[in-house]
């Protein structure tokens, strides 16, 4: 994609503003638990599946349920 597309940037800005909410929001942030949440059914799965370990499992978790977040 082009640097210039206004789809790109309307995510990246989108995506740059959550996580600054959320870093400064805290718990208190409204995408924090959902976020959290996704880490934690990762991590489990990950726990679960011989392949993947417990880090690479919270870490895909978290990115999944953040970019739900932000693509609403």
């Amino acid at each position: 994609m082009d640097e210039r597309d206004p789809k790109r940037n309307d995510w990246v800005e989108d995506a740059k503003t959550e996580m600054s909410g959320t870093a400064k929001g805290g718990l208190k942030h409204p995408s924090t638990k959902p976020v959290l949440a996704g880490a934690a059914i990762g991590a489990l799965a990950g726990a679960l599946l011989p392949v993947v370990t417990l880090p690479l499992g919270a870490i895909a978790g978290a990115g999944f349920a953040f970019y739900n977040r932000i693509k609403k």
